[in-house]
């Protein structure tokens, strides 16, 4: 992951960019990070297709496939999804949300107010770190993500060229 461009935000906008960035980075096998807002905007990303770009040298891929707004896209799908099984099913709210695959996992996991962290993991990631640290996160963020902080990271992800955190 780059370093996320924080000029201008305001403390808790920062503190956020902070703790999503020691989860990429902290974390093994992770693949890339999507904080996403009630209404299924991206908030904050660690966009790994901008990352490995820049250490390559080479330009940023164009299309869908493995971007931060792909990533938001599945996130806020599933976080739907589970939201009406669990209305039908009447069990309350849904903590989060494991889905484990051939050659990966996704991991979707509430915040607060509707918002969601999801996380993509490795083949070989390890599972239960991967949720133990997504929990500390939501702890974490969960009070500091208000609507003006929220408002805050979805104009600063709009001013960005690529329209991701780095």
């Amino acid at each position: 992951m780059t370093t996320p461009s924080t000029y201008g935000l305001s403390s808790e906008a920062r503190n956020l960019h902070w703790l999503l960035t020691n989860l990429v980075e902290e974390v093994p096998g992770i693949q890339s990070v999507a904080v996403v807002s009630s209404d299924g905007l991206l908030l904050l990303s660690s966009d790994p297709n901008r990352a490995e770009a820049d250490r390559q040298n080479r330009p940023v891929t164009k299309g869908p496939r493995g971007s931060a707004a792909d990533l938001a896209t599945i996130v806020s799908g599933i976080g739907s999804l589970t939201v009406g099984a669990a209305k039908l099913m009447d069990c309350g709210s849904v903590k989060h949300t494991m889905v484990a695959m051939e050659e990966g996992s996704l991991f979707v996991m509430s915040i607060s107010d509707g918002s969601l962290l999801g996380v993509h993991g490795s083949a070989e990631c390890d599972m239960s770190v991967i949720a133990y640290h997504m929990a500390l996160f939501v702890g974490r963020a969960g009070h500091v993500l208000t609507p003006e902080v929220r408002s805050e990271l979805r104009k600063s992800m709009e001013s960005e060229p690529s329209g991701s955190v780095r």
